[in-house]
């Protein structure tokens, strides 16, 4: 005999009956039908967000906190100033010797600021940005800028 779909049956205990709950004592899940005893549970449908009068997760939380974006980009960020005191002598600035003199940390982006005057130093900047007036005062001062 060659096995056909109607012939397939669940495995014996695989499937129970459904309980009908709350039809008299004598049948499973009968008298409190699984309510517990009294309380608002047991009377109406409470809804799932009800915290039983302590105050609700939605009035906890901050209103309007708004969003950071996944692919923002924070950039350490040094000033001219800076620059011109912690290298005197000017030369070539890229950010491991920036984080060598702890003007930024170690591994992570640096955008080099206008703020402040280079003071005649020429130096030669490698970062991941620059702000315009920065980029015309190393110019000005006779350095250049480049944009790793």
């Amino acid at each position: 005999m060659t096995l056909k779909v109607h012939h397939l049956r669940p495995a014996p205990g695989a499937h129970t009956k459904k309980t009908r709950v709350g039809r008299g004592e004598g049948g499973k899940g009968g008298k409190t039908a699984g309510r517990g005893t009294k309380g608002s549970g047991a009377r109406v449908q409470v809804s799932a967000r009800f915290e039983g009068g302590q105050t609700p997760l939605f009035m906890r939380l901050p209103k309007l906190s708004g969003f950071t974006p996944r692919n923002k980009v924070v950039f350490q960020v040094v000033n001219l100033d800076k620059i011109a005191s912690l290298f005197p002598d000017g030369g070539s600035i890229n950010p491991d010797s920036l984080a060598e003199v702890g003007a930024v940390r170690r591994g992570q982006p640096v955008k080099v600021l206008g703020t402040g005057e280079l003071g005649g130093v020429q130096v030669h900047v490698h970062a991941h940005a620059f702000s315009s007036s920065a980029a015309e005062k190393i110019a000005a001062a006779g350095g250049s800028t480049t944009q790793i």
